[in-house]
């Protein structure tokens, strides 16, 4: 092969996978980042006995606190619950796509709005959620900053738990003179979510797992971010690892539609949540 036609392909691999990540969010954003809130973010919210903890939702990259979760949020405060959202990984001079600055500042961040959502709400504990980096980062929180005392369940849609290789094109990023250098210095969060990051390395030395919290992890097959997906699975005493496809063959979500849109997903995130009263999940459930 020719050396310039070498070098356009890791060229190629990191604009695929800006493009993958950034296109579906620039879509949601463009038409709905001006939304309200629809029910969520009250503090005066006061759980009930049914749900005596807040609900902290946390995004992913390139993503913001109105739009990852404008289907997921009405479904959980429709069926009670108190339902928070943060914003973290703000980088200077980028508005609305967060997610993208180092994720132990972020996982810093998420600390702080925990204690501002207990602190309100009078709770002793939060359940999160997160979609893709996530459902990851707050791993960190509940590690290394002391959130495994104030976390109940930690819920990870299509987190990148052990990192993504983007079906093998990361592997191309040395290839490429500059290239992990300049995703390290414009934007940490992905470099840091690449396999094999300095990261990663040390989220999950010693184990994916800390004891007192209880894991889910929702992943679809057709997860083209997210690779591979098995990946996003857990070890540990207490982990749920679901696959909606085992649940509805027909669930035919790819990483942004799991976390958008899936209701087949959402009814698997308000089982964890509520394992007491959990549900079978089905292709009906998409319906409910």
């Amino acid at each position: 092969m020719l050396p310039w036609k070498r070098l356009l392909r890791p060229l190629a691999a990191v604009l695929l996978t800006a493009t993958v990540v950034i296109a579906p969010a620039a879509t949601v954003t463009a038409a709905e980042a001006a939304a309200p809130s629809r029910g969520w973010n009250d503090y005066s919210c006061k759980p009930s006995t049914a749900h005596p903890r807040p609900v902290v939702l946390v995004h992913g990259t390139l993503g913001n606190s109105v739009d990852n979760w404008l289907a997921l949020a009405p479904y959980l405060v429709t069926r009670g619950y108190c339902v928070y959202s943060l914003d973290y990984g703000q980088l200077p001079g980028v508005p609305l796509f967060n997610g993208l600055g180092p994720i132990d500042k972020s996982a810093e961040q998420l600390q702080v709005y925990v204690d501002k959502v207990l602190a309100a709400t009078g709770s002793a504990k939060a359940d999160l959620v997160g979609h893709s980096q996530g459902g990851m980062m707050p791993r960190y929180y509940l590690k290394f900053l002391g959130g495994a005392a104030k976390v109940n369940a930690l819920v990870g849609i299509a987190p990148d738990n052990h990192g993504t290789d983007l079906n093998g094109l990361t592997n191309l990023l040395p290839y490429f003179p500059g290239a992990q250098d300049l995703l390290s210095t414009a934007t940490p969060a992905l470099a840091d979510q690449v396999v094999g990051s300095a990261f990663l390395a040390k989220l999950n030395a010693g184990g994916d797992t800390v004891a007192g919290v209880h894991y889910t992890v929702i992943a679809t097959r057709y997860d083209e971010v997210v690779t591979p997906y098995r990946s996003q699975f857990l070890t540990g005493s207490d982990v749920n690892n679901v696959l909606v496809q085992n649940l509805c063959a027909l669930d035919l979500s790819e990483h942004v539609a799991i976390g958008l849109l899936d209701r087949i997903a959402f009814h698997e995130v308000a089982n964890a949540l509520d394992p007491a009263h959990a549900t079978p999940t089905t292709c009906a459930s998409g319906l409910g």
